[in-house]
């Protein structure tokens, strides 16, 4: 178990400690969020870090981490709870009849014979911190799931017909993600706090790989980073996001480069690009950006 961190500099040192490099807004919008006791929404790109800040935070916390992958369709079973039928049916079957099975047809719609999904679990729990929970892709959802967590997002509290309404003794640091891949109602965006990731500068990112990827050199740092936001500036379907190019360090350095070239770029470019036409627009430019990476 951790303290809370004490000030936003608390939160950004305690976030470096575990190599996660990130601005001074989301420090921000973390620590108010702990303070207030509000969820943190975080929208992005794909692969700038915002299921990884949920992931950090939990480790900065002492906290379990409870994480839902939203998807088109999810709905309350997989994301609250279900009943657990087979178990009972066999509750039923080993009692006779009379007064005992009308009792336990009664009893078996009580928590003993619940599955518990993701939010009930982070919801009701009795863990000495309260859990991190991270509700990760929130626009891959319906909308009416959505209109679900209106609820635990103001209450922090879900209800369940067989047995009432339960409420968070310690409310769990809620972190919501979305690729904004359609937008998400407002009315969700009400009950939190918000925080948009960019793409890092130069600087940035070469720091987040020395950071994440400490096998590359620090030379191929600097040139990945580069190479990446130079991929960034043109017009390609899906651009690189920071995932990527650690995944890029980390492929050349397995390699055992300590500088690029144009073969080894032209070899590892599935690293960043992950569409053959974006393969084939790239392909021509490549000894550009090369050249421009190893000025940076």
């Amino acid at each position: 178990m951790a303290p809370p961190p004490a000030s936003i500099d608390d939160v950004e040192t305690r976030l470096r400690d575990r190599r996660y490099i990130g601005d001074r807004g989301l420090a921000t919008s973390i620590f108010l969020a702990l303070k207030l006791d509000k969820p943190l929404f975080i929208e992005g790109e794909a692969g700038v870090g915002k299921t990884e800040a949920a992931k950090v935070m939990a480790d900065v916390l002492g906290a379990r981490l409870i994480r839902l992958q939203c998807y088109e369709g999810i709905d309350l079973a997989h994301a609250v709870y279900e009943w657990n039928y087979p178990r009972q049916l066999l509750h039923i079957r080993l009692l006779g009849e009379g007064e005992d099975r009308r009792m336990a047809e009664r009893e078996i719609f009580s928590s003993e014979f619940l599955l518990r999904r993701p939010l009930l679990d982070a919801i009701d729990n009795d863990d000495a911190t309260p859990p991190v929970l991270l509700i990760d892709e929130i626009d891959r959802s319906d909308e009416e799931f959505e209109a679900f967590l209106l609820e635990l997002l103001s209450d922090f509290q879900v209800s369940i017909p067989e047995i009432g309404t339960i409420k968070a003794k310690h409310a769990p640091f809620v972190v919501i993600t979305s690729n904004r891949t359609r937008e998400v109602h407002d009315a969700l965006k009400r009950r939190c706090l918000y925080h948009w990731i960019d793409y890092p500068d130069l600087e940035k990112e070469v720091e987040i790989v020395r950071a994440r990827a400490p096998e590359a050199a620090d030379g191929l740092a600097r040139e990945v980073a580069s190479l990446v936001q130079g991929l960034r500036g043109m017009d390609l379907y899906k651009v690189p996001g920071v995932a990527e190019t650690l995944d890029w360090a980390r492929s050349l350095a397995v390699l055992g480069a300590t500088r690029i070239d144009e073969t080894l770029v032209n070899a590892t470019i599935g690293a960043a690009l992950k569409y053959q036409e974006d393969l084939e627009r790239v392909r021509a430019q490549v000894p550009a950006l090369v050249d421009k990476a190893r000025g940076a």
